[in-house]
């Protein structure tokens, strides 16, 4: 066959046929369909991602969040905080088994290695924790496929479920202490919460969003594997061993502390979860989502 017979061939669709090249080609794949049973093959990439795959990969998982129903992402934010009740728990028994050394960093270092647990076993399952979408949801409204009052739906409904499960979750913990035992934890927990001024626990929280809208990130950089359990527990250690404020968990440690013992006020729950909800919220829509969209969208 020569090259200007091959350009007058057509495809099955009867157009043109670039070159004979694509012609051979075309026709092999003809071949190749009659001999094997064609199959799909998943790619499953495991080197890092490219910022702007990830940024797409973020922008779509925002939108699914932000167009599911009410009562899905209702029951999905009450499930996160039930779930992190049991980084509370770990985190309460060893801080009760370690705090008559009276050595605060070694303490402190303990609770630090067993705080994400819950976080892993959250994030993994797929449930919805305000801290994730301080950026995930930021995404398409900065895409402009998203407006500010499909964002805070979305805020409003993960904030409230959270709240509605960390309460049950520390009415679940309060009444098993029995069994637990780790009382002077939970309390030794939440004097840490509401012992510093507003503008400390603010930037405390700050730094918390920020990592946990990092580690959320690094989630969607690398894949479905051992790797994402490894950047959840790297960014959470760190939020443990620094002792910053996360809301959620936070919120749960306070309530709980509420509920077993009377050196706490509602007041300085209020505080602590208005303040660290703030903070994490600025953390995670600033120093990540709006960073992030600014130098991949904007600057390349």
């Amino acid at each position: 066959m020569t090259e200007k017979q091959g350009n007058k061939l057509v495809d099955k669709l009867g157009s043109p046929l670039v070159s004979s090249t694509q012609t051979e080609r075309s026709a092999e794949r003809d071949q190749e369909d009659n001999d094997f049973v064609p199959i799909i093959i998943k790619r499953n990439d495991e080197g890092i991602r490219h910022p702007d795959d990830i940024l797409e990969k973020a922008i779509v998982e925002g939108m699914e969040q932000i167009q599911r129903p009410f009562l899905s992402l209702a029951l999905s934010s009450v499930a996160a905080a039930l779930i992190l009740s049991s980084s509370v728990m770990a985190v309460a028994v060893m801080s009760t088994l370690m705090i008559d050394l009276q050595q605060p960093q070694l303490i402190r270092l303990a609770m630090a290695l067993v705080y994400p647990l819950g976080f892993i076993i959250c994030i993994m399952s797929g449930t919805e924790l305000f801290t994730e979408h301080t950026a995930t949801a930021v995404y398409p409204f900065l895409e402009g496929k998203a407006d500010q009052r499909q964002l805070f739906r979305l805020w409003s409904i993960v904030i409230l479920g959270n709240m509605f499960g960390a309460i049950v979750g520390a009415l679940l913990l309060t009444g098993t202490d029995q069994v637990i035992q780790a009382e002077k934890g939970y309390v030794y927990i939440a004097d840490h919460l509401v012992r510093y001024g507003n503008v400390p626990l603010l930037f405390s929280a700050i730094v918390a969003g920020w990592l946990m809208a990092l580690g959320g990130w690094l989630v969607l950089a690398t894949t479905p594997a051992l790797s994402q359990i490894v950047c959840i527990y790297i960014v959470t250690f760190l939020i443990g061993l620094g002792g910053l404020h996360h809301s959620i968990a936070g919120s749960v440690e306070m309530f709980t502390a509420l509920f077993i013992s009377d050196q706490f006020t509602l007041l300085q729950g209020v505080r602590f979860i208005s303040l660290a909800m703030l903070g994490n919220l600025i953390g995670g829509s600033f120093f990540v989502a709006f960073l992030n969209y600014g130098h991949i969208r904007k600057t390349q």
